[in-house]
């Protein structure tokens, strides 16, 4: 068994970007606008993480918050200036969002040619039909893993654990793809699935992206498999300083021995999300350039 180091790959990734970003001979550098409404604890500390990586890569960020009661006329106002500025190359709403602003419209508000976070109708639109702009953070950043780390896709049979639009279905399009990383023969299973460790036992790679605590045990998983933990979970624990722990969806000391690879938790996946975020804020910047450059 052994752990994929998802921080050392972010940090890789980071760098390439950091690299790219100082060898452009433009007047300006990549910008993204990050927007919170409210004090949610996690997303304060989830835009504070995405705005020193953007300081550690050479991309301008430019943050704003609204008041928890902030209108959605407001926050929609803001969104519709960014995507009229043409110094911001990516726009990225911190979810969740207060309840009396509706998400989903948000987010279509938002340009789908800056919607760096990749949940843009649009931009799953364009993933599904086979040609990407903007892929989700985390699982860009699960593929990547994937990649960097050798793991065979090419006739591989993966189960995909979780349907949500943030991660298991734009990663199962991502993994059924042609090309590296791709051509996986890929199962999504979700809450309603029947017999889900029947499934996960003939997979060579489980991803496990349902929100619930330990849910993937060691009699899951074939030996050898590759097991990528999305879970991000808070569970009571006295004996911790904080009065809790965070778990994956993944039972790790049972199922680590039985595996080839495994994610931990944390890591794993949650710094490749941030990671990917970076590469896709400086992708959108030279579509930008390309498009203002090209003749007219």
């Amino acid at each position: 068994m052994r752990r994929i180091d998802g921080k050392q790959v972010a940090e890789t990734i980071r760098g390439e970007v950091r690299a790219r970003v100082e060898s452009l001979s433009t007047e300006r550098r990549p910008t993204i606008a990050l927007v919170r409404v409210g004090e949610d604890p996690a997303s304060i500390v989830y835009l504070k993480s995405k705005t020193r990586a953007c300081e550690e890569c050479g991309i301008e960020s430019r943050n704003v918050v609204f008041a928890e009661d902030a209108s959605e006329t407001e926050v929609l106002a803001k969104l519709r200036e960014f995507n009229e500025d043409p110094s911001v190359d990516g726009i990225l709403l911190q979810l969740p969002v207060p309840p009396h602003i509706d998400a989903d419209r948000a987010i279509a508000t938002i340009s789908p040619t800056k919607d760096v976070d990749g949940f843009h109708p649009e931009n799953l639109g364009l993933l599904a039909s086979g040609r990407p702009r903007f892929v989700s953070c985390t699982p860009a950043g699960i593929r990547e893993l994937i990649v960097r780390y050798d793991v065979p896709t090419s006739g591989a049979r993966v189960a995909v654990l979780g349907r949500s639009v943030i991660v298991g279905r734009p990663l199962s399009l991502l993994l059924s793809m042609k090309g590296t990383g791709g051509d996986a023969t890929v199962t999504v299973c979700h809450s309603r699935t029947r017999e889900i460790a029947a499934v996960t036992r003939e997979s060579d790679i489980v991803i496990a992206a349902m929100g619930v605590p330990g849910f993937v045990t060691a009699d899951m998983v074939r030996e050898g498999a590759v097991v990528i933990d999305v879970g991000i979970n808070r569970v009571e624990d006295p004996s911790a300083s904080r009065g809790y722990r965070i778990v994956g969806d993944v039972d790790f000391d049972g199922v680590a021995p039985r595996t080839s690879l495994i994610t931990p938790v944390p890591g794993g996946v949650g710094p490749m999300t941030v990671a990917m975020l970076m590469s896709n804020t400086l992708q959108a910047f030279l579509a930008q350039q390309a498009t203002s450059n090209a003749p007219r």
